[in-house]
């Protein structure tokens, strides 16, 4: 069998650069997943994958010519079809091995197997592996037809009649096993050995790849292409790197604009750039977004992460005076600055509230009304939170904070630059002399905006975001907009991860379930939404089933959280969220606690105690409002375990005030052995029915002490 390394190419025009590197890494995955299937590869296969601007490739170690022979089992017909009574094969079975080839099979070859009630004929025959060159057909097809791309492009071949589906026109197909073309077709391309280096510094217009695994080699000296995207990166990255301590700078990080680029050049250099000082009066997060998302340049820092007017370019040259490109793009950058200028010259000609009154205007959900209306509630949500976590002082600040919230979509520069939304709401605020605290709030309302983001400076930024967030949940859960399976267009699961974070890292004292309940009470207010002018706004359909539901969400957000980022336990989490603990604060102490409870040697034996307690007392169907009656403990092992529960009762529900839940818990190990001799010796369901309930009573009353902090009958096996 002969073996060789394999190399797939296919060339195209531009490819795009936010998609190349995951359109690079499906091409090859599917490729070398369909080898594999076809016994193409062998385990010790190793994948490498190229993509460039121009090109999606991969280069397959150990594949081999043809696969092996391969035992396949056939499924011929019922038994019952294929023989007839005397066990001879009938006119189906015949027919059917015609088709097969396989007239000449001795009858003996054939097994039966019995599914479910049915026995079938079944053959076993060897089959010869198939061909490279037809199993790579079918690898390359497959993985055209499985890109991850959402719409393509449909375009003629160059004969002017077949049309051509694909994400950008193609120019070339390599396929090359060892030193062998393999016969392929893909795009209306003829697989060969030629490819195209860079457009404009490759030595020559045509490339002859002479082997699989000279491609990489030969593209980058003679063609003038870093044909590996993370090799093209990692270059792109130092060259920036070093460029930047040069000038005793930093470049301003940021990963996606770094895969932008590498997706945009086959041969990268790094150059510098200046602009005039003069734009550093304007805020630098505009010249950061102007610079990075029109330009994809990286902006230059000091020590002190203030922007400098210097900045970097990755161009696509290198030429031998790069001059001309820097001067080029400085022209192009100071055109870009001088319309951000502008913009925030301009926007500060109006005070922030003069915009207020357009925000009627701006649809918000055609269910819910506009902005402006939208903005009424969020303001009487802030105030009533602002009075729950501080006092009317509070509470007026997050009112006025929240107010001016939305004011700079009407910008200028938020037109231009989305991203910028309230960033420039705060410095609009400042320059009309606004508290601080308030013009930070404007900014942090929309923290934390993504997974690990910052959460608001300020406790009256913390008020306006949890309005914000609050108001979208619940609006949107009472007109039916909840999150389906991946589908989340409204981000409702990072909003409800937003408020969680913030009760809980910022030490919130303040239940979920009374914010939710006071937040629903305000959204049902019609009149909050109704402008001067109008009679009704669109109140909130809140019902105490939906509160149920967004409470059912929130904690179900919280799981998933603490479960897939934070590293606990399934059994942890459950154990501590199913009590559903209002303060989420301390949540992480429970956690904590329950950890540590865990290592007890005395946890296995009181959880699977609580688990069989919780039980009982469900089929029972227990009224937990009955107490023990001390007068009827007549068995010693349940005096003993009353006496025992009564001991450390009071030490359990002082370290639970205490938020000690530690404690709490490690005073539970008295409890294992007066637990296991209860069970040893009494039994719960006397025939007495006083009897009965009393020891339900005592059961229930352990239960209660067990579960102060977290249902330990969650960490029964």
């Amino acid at each position: 069998m002969l073996i060789n390394n394999l190399l797939v190419e296919l060339l195209t025009e531009e490819l795009p650069p936010k998609s190349l590197e995951k359109l690079g890494r499906a091409f090859a995955t599917s490729i070398v997943d369909h080898l594999r299937k076809q016994h193409l590869t062998t385990e010790n296969s190793v994948t490498t994958v190229f993509a460039s601007p121009r090109r999606l490739a991969v280069h397959v170690t150990a594949v081999a010519a043809q696969a092996p022979k391969q035992m396949v089992t056939l499924k011929l017909m019922p038994v019952t079809v294929g023989l007839d009574a005397q066990g001879q094969p009938t006119a189906a079975l015949h027919k059917k091995l015609a088709a097969l080839n396989l007239e000449n099979i001795s009858m003996d070859a054939l097994k039966r197997e019995k599914k479910g009630k049915i026995e079938m004929l079944l053959l076993e025959q060897d089959v010869a592996g198939i061909q490279l060159a037809a199993g790579l057909q079918k690898a390359v097809d497959e993985a055209i037809r499985q890109l991850p791309v959402p719409r393509m492009m449909t375009y003629q071949l160059a004969d002017g009649w077949e049309n051509v589906h694909f994400i950008r026109p193609a120019h070339g197909l390599v396929a090359l096993h060892g030193q062998q073309i393999v016969p392929i077709n893909a795009l209306g391309f003829a697989a060969g050995n030629i490819t195209h280096g860079h457009r404009f510094e490759a030595k020559q217009t045509e490339l002859i790849i002479d082997h699989a695994d000279h491609y990489e080699q030969i593209l980058e000296t003679e063609g003038a292409v870093i044909a590996s995207f993370e090799r093209r990166r990692q270059r792109i990255k130092e060259g920036l790197e070093a460029e930047a301590s040069a000038m005793q700078l930093h470049h301003l990080a940021d990963e996606a604009l770094l895969d932008e680029v590498t997706a945009l050049v086959e041969h990268p250099n790094i150059l510098t750039g200046t602009f005039s000082a003069d734009f550093l009066e304007v805020p630098q997060e505009c010249l950061i977004s102007t610079m990075k998302i029109n330009q994809k340049y990286f902006p230059l820092l000091d020590a002190a992460g203030k922007l400098t007017h210097h900045f970097l370019i990755v161009a696509n040259i290198a030429p031998d005076d790069p001059q001309q490109i820097i001067t080029g793009n400085e022209r192009v950058i100071r055109s870009r600055l001088a319309d951000a200028k502008f913009f925030f010259d301009y926007d500060r000609k109006r005070t922030l509230a003069s915009r207020l009154p357009a925000l009627e205007q701006v649809i918000y959900h055609h269910q819910l009304g506009s902005q402006g209306e939208r903005t009424r509630y969020v303001r009487a949500l802030a105030r009533v939170i602002g009075q729950l976590l501080g006092d009317g002082h509070l509470a007026q600040q997050a009112d006025q904070a929240a107010m001016l919230a939305k004011a700079d979509l009407l910008t200028d520069m938020v037109g231009e630059f989305p991203e910028l939304q309230g960033v420039m709401g705060r410095y609009y605020a400042l320059h009309e002399g606004i508290d601080e605290a308030i013009a930070f709030a404007i900014e942090d309302h929309y923290q934390p905006r993504f997974a690990g983001d910052t959460l608001p400076r300020s406790l009256v930024g913390v008020c306006v975001a949890l309005a914000d967030k609050l108001e979208t949940l619940i609006s949107l859960f009472s007109i039916g907009q909840l999150p389906t399976g991946d589908k989340d267009p409204y981000a409702l699961r990072r909003h409800a991860l937003g408020v969680i974070r913030m009760l809980i890292e910022k030490d919130i004292s303040v239940g979920l379930d009374v914010l939710i309940s006071r937040a629903a009470g305000v959204l049902q207010d019609a009149t909050i939404g109704a402008p001067a002018s109008d009679s009704e706004g669109h109140a909130r359909p809140v019902t105490p089933q939906l509160t149920e539901q967004l409470l059912d969400f929130f904690y179900d957000r919280l799981a998933s959280n603490l479960h897939e980022q934070e590293g606990y336990t399934v059994q942890e989490v459950e154990a501590v969220l199913s009590l559903r603990p209002a303060l989420l604060r301390d949540i992480p102490k429970r956690l904590a606690a329950i950890r540590t409870f865990s290592s007890l040697s005395e946890a296995t034996s009181l959880a699977a105690a609580n688990k069989r307690v919780s039980n009982i007392l469900k089929k029972a169907q227990f009224d937990h409002s009955i107490g023990v009656d001390e007068s009827w403990l007549q068995v010693p092992a349940e005096l003993t375990l009353y006496q025992a529960l009564s001991e450390i009762s009071v030490t359990v529900q002082q370290a639970f005030k205490n938020g000690d839940y530690v404690l709490a818990l490690q005073t539970l190990a008295a409890l294992k052995e007066p637990v296991d001799t209860f069970f040893d010796q009494v039994m719960v369901n006397d025939e007495n029915d006083t009897l009965r309930r009393n020891r339900l009573a005592l059961l229930a009353t352990l239960q209660a002490t067990m579960n102060r902090v977290a249902d330990i009958s969650q960490l029964a096996a």
